[in-house]
């Protein structure tokens, strides 16, 4: 790999919290930093001041920004006290990064959607370093570069201006928002002030798939971060996922990705080895 290609992956992982976490970097992060947030909600420092990050937020940070996390207390409508927040982080560097970054003026902060491409392409870079015996070192700075210019593609790819679009986009930051508990059609059609009928059409319209399939979708991929990086038991992560019963998420879990999720975390737990 020549100089000019250079994209180092310095280091990568899969946080989730479930205990109040703070971390400060007054002086920045040193290196690039990108920060994909999955589950739950955490604050963090975006053009000066600490503010709320949530499922399907992207933080992009120069090596010159200050960084600062905190993650709190905090209760869900049943007046329950938990702390949950879940995070692919990627501090990476290199001449082509430089390039990459200077090309176009980026926003600290990207709402995106949790699509399996993009989690995939975290997923590959943290499996990459934390691999014991690696002959093809080059191999994650292919996947970095790939998912920086993912993220350019990312960003003319933002909600539109138009009335449709916006509403569409907005149900689609209520799933993300909400996956992890139980809501009905109502609930999202509300959360935008229009009818259950019209959300449907809507939805559809944009994003040619069902609010009720990509709600699917979502707490799916959600449960499979989890499986694959936490240490929660089966039974939790579909409680914690939006799944009213382990049975259900076991059926529907093993008809997506074709096997059962005790069998999906032994396989992939080996692949960190």
């Amino acid at each position: 790999m020549t100089a000019d290609q250079i994209c180092q992956v310095l280091t990568a992982g899969f946080s989730f919290h479930s205990k109040p976490y703070y971390f400060s970097q007054s002086d920045g992060v040193k290196n690039y930093l990108l920060r994909l947030q999955t589950d739950g909600r955490c604050r963090a420092k975006v053009n000066g001041k600490l503010t709320y990050i949530e499922s399907g937020d992207l933080l992009l940070y120069h090596p010159t920004e200050p960084y600062e996390l905190k993650i709190d207390i905090e209760e869900n409508k049943l007046g329950e006290v938990l702390v949950e927040s879940g995070d692919y982080h990627i501090f990476f560097s290199g001449q082509w990064v430089d390039e990459w970054w200077n090309k176009k003026k980026r926003p600290t902060l990207i709402k995106v959607d949790l699509t399996e491409n993009l989690l995939t392409l975290f997923r590959q870079i943290v499996l990459e370093q934390r691999r014991i015996a690696n002959p093809y070192p080059e191999i994650p700075s292919y996947y970095m570069r790939i998912l920086c210019l993912e993220i350019d593609r990312l960003l003319t790819e933002q909600p539109t201006s138009t009335q449709n679009g916006y509403l569409a986009f907005q149900i689609k930051n209520y799933i993300v928002e909400n996956a992890s508990t139980l809501f009905k059609l109502e609930d999202v059609a509300s959360s935008v002030g229009i009818s259950v009928s019209r959300a449907v059409h809507l939805f559809k319209e944009v994003f040619d798939t069902s609010i009720m399939q990509y709600t699917m979708d979502v707490r799916l991929n959600m449960a499979r971060e989890r499986i694959i990086f936490s240490p929660m038991p089966l039974e939790h992560i579909a409680e914690t996922c939006g799944f009213n019963s382990y049975t259900y998420f076991h059926r529907v879990f093993r008809s997506k990705y074709g096997m059962a999720p005790r069998e999906f975390r032994t396989i992939h737990r080996e692949q960190l080895l």
